[in-house]
């Protein structure tokens, strides 16, 4: 059965990390799977939020490429291995969080035998392109 409350006691509950909901019956508790300051978030008057979806089957390679803003990927399936210019290559497994930091050279690969499937969100300005290639020549 649905409730309808104020947004005072709607923030109360998010503020413990449970819906009223979960408060009166024990279920919908929020999980933080992930939490980190980053920098270079765009700073218009309107950001365009996007959800993306993406498989790599075993043996892709992505084109080497930057972002303009940072990009958040939460794993699904599969091992996501990023090599970022200036550090350590990153395995992302599954059911794990990776924020690509925005201005960096990237490729990223699927060097496991089962698809690596991923989604992606990504706050920007409106209408940005969501990757920038890069010319490794």
């Amino acid at each position: 059965m649905h409730h309808q409350s104020d947004v005072k006691t709607m923030i109360a509950g998010l503020t413990v990390g449970l819906t009223r909901s979960a408060q009166e019956s024990g279920m919908a508790k929020l999980t933080p799977l992930h939490r980190e300051i980053v920098r270079g978030m765009p700073n218009q008057p309107e950001q365009e939020v996007r959800v993306l979806s993406s498989t790599l089957l075993p043996g892709d390679v992505t084109p080497c490429h930057s972002h303009r803003f940072p990009v958040t990927l939460y794993m699904l399936e599969g091992t996501f291995t990023l090599e970022l210019d200036g550090r350590e290559p990153v395995a992302v497994d599954a059911g794990e969080v990776f924020v690509e930091p925005a201005g960096i050279n990237m490729t990223g690969f699927n060097k496991g035998d089962v698809p690596a499937r991923m989604v992606i969100f990504y706050v920007c300005a409106p209408d940005a392109l969501f990757a920038d290639p890069v010319d490794r020549a």
